[in-house]
């Protein structure tokens, strides 16, 4: 996994956050079918991918396994900016953040099945961290200009360093002028496997943060709580049975409970 593809793949959930409000399926409309469908990004490993050569990614297995527990088939609905949700009108969205208030009249969100946010990317040489207020004075940690995680690290008076390109705040940790670098938890942690010669490691560092880690969901666009509930317990299956950590373990992430 190169550097411009770990960034692809943090960009993956914007291309697919474009849910319209278009007509979707229902619970008899989709067994009428025999198929279900979720929309995913062809190029965004560890999310998804359609390239015959790579693993599908974490949604698409998911959503392999959901359909599989509801008895259908699964088409899934290949989108980038040009060819959004509501124009290909499919029914599930992936990784999407468990707060029902942000989709208020959108999406029906189904029961969590991951822990996921902001964590901090460590250099080869960095000492374990249990939490970000354990950073040491000339410690500097890479952050995205405005974002969250700096104004959290800015409060807390740790050393940060700003970067307007994310490509660029990791290539500098590679190098070593970095102690660390603030970034998605799920795309950092598909790098480190990736690239085990880098020595990077992974701090959850923000779980104390709640603006910085969130619970991920399954949105349903335009569907009934039918559906939903059908989907909650083939999901419920799927966490105890271990299916969902088997998923994440294949692209070097830990699944972390909801």
């Amino acid at each position: 996994m190169t550097r411009r593809h770990f960034w692809i793949s943090v960009l993956a959930l914007l291309l697919c956050g474009f849910a319209g409000t278009g007509f979707s399926r229902t619970l008899e409309q989709v067994r009428a079918l025999g198929a279900i469908s979720m929309c995913a990004n062809p190029e965004a490993l560890p999310y998804s991918s359609n390239q015959p050569d790579s693993l599908p990614g974490v949604q698409v297995e998911i959503g392999q396994a959901i359909a599989a527990g509801l008895g259908l088939s699964l088409n899934i609905d290949w989108i980038v900016p040009r060819r959004r949700a509501k124009v290909v009108n499919c029914d599930m969205l992936f990784d999407r953040v468990n707060d029902s208030a942000v989709y208020e009249g959108r999406l029906l969100l189904s029961r969590p099945y991951h822990r996921s946010g902001i964590a901090l990317a460590l250099g080869p040489d960095a000492e374990p961290l249990a939490d970000y207020t354990d950073l040491k004075k000339g410690q500097k940690i890479g952050v995205m200009i405005s974002s969250m995680a700096s104004v959290v690290l800015g409060k807390a008076g740790k050393s940060t360093s700003p970067y307007a390109f994310e490509s660029d705040m990791l290539e500098d940790l590679l190098k070593g002028e970095l102690y660390g670098i603030a970034t998605s938890s799920t795309a950092i942690s598909y790098y480190i496997a990736s690239n085990p010669d880098k020595g990077l490691q992974i701090a959850y560092a923000f779980d104390s943060v709640p603006s910085l880690t969130w619970q991920v969901s399954v949105g349903l666009r335009n569907s009934d709580q039918l559906l939903l509930g059908e989907i909650n317990a083939v999901l419920d299956t799927l966490l105890a049975d271990g299916t969902v950590s088997r998923i994440y373990r294949k692209y070097g992430i830990d699944h972390r409970q909801p």
